[in-house]
């Protein structure tokens, strides 16, 4: 069995350090003259958790010119990679434990996540990723040019044999899951709404109940 893992807000609780980032690039674009003045609750900036830069600033700022998009996309990289050199990033709480404990069992562990590879080369020196995922079942949407994650899934299914379960908190897994006719996992823990997971063949509350999800669908 192949346990497809999206990364943020799945495995790593990203709000923690992509809502400072976020509302400090806002800050400095209302400086600039750039966008409006305007506040944000946590649970809006953890809307745009799950999409690629070049995807959220399109949708979050569609009249912004692509050249301070591109600012933008690059300071919240910026300041993130500060913060997890810092030391205030963090998993979920048990993440590790239940990784370890699904790769004990004989699960191939895949990273499946729309974020490029130098964020995802980061966070696995930051966190040690590698002791789950091996490098060649680690596949970042920059790799393929940022297209959908179910076509990415398309691209490297076949070479892995058994079945798939997706494991994800925002519509792009589910869409991934639902358009090449696999069991999914949805974490209502994570930053989608309940309406992203109502595809999911279960969906859990708490990174710790997934070891049991999984059993469940097999």
């Amino acid at each position: 069995m192949n346990l497809v893992f999206d990364y943020d807000g799945t495995i790593h609780n990203c709000l923690k350090i992509y809502e400072p980032s976020f509302r400090k690039v806002c800050e400095y674009l209302e400086s600039e003259g750039k966008i409006e003045k305007k506040s944000y609750t946590s649970k809006e900036i953890g809307y745009w958790l799950g999409f690629s830069g070049d995807d959220m600033w399109k949708m979050f700022q569609p009249n912004l010119e692509p050249e301070w998009r591109e600012k933008g996309r690059k300071f919240i990289g910026n300041e993130m990679a500060k913060h997890l050199d810092n030391g205030d990033a963090c998993l979920f709480e048990g993440a590790e434990e239940v990784l370890q404990e699904l790769k004990n069992q004989g699960y191939k562990l895949i990273f499946l996540s729309n974020c490029r590879e130098r964020y995802q080369e980061r966070h696995s020196r930051n966190f040690g990723l590698d002791r789950f995922f091996d490098a060649d079942d680690v596949y970042c949407a920059e790799t393929y040019e940022f297209i959908p994650k179910y076509e990415i899934f398309r691209k490297f299914r076949d070479n892995y044999s058994g079945d798939f379960i997706i494991i994800g908190d925002r519509f792009h897994d589910m869409e991934t899951a639902v358009k090449n006719n696999i069991k999914s996992i949805g974490c209502a823990y994570g930053y989608g709404s309940p309406e992203e997971l109502q595809t999911a063949d279960i969906i859990i509350n708490d990174i710790s109940e997934l070891p049991e999800a999984v059993k469940k669908l097999i």
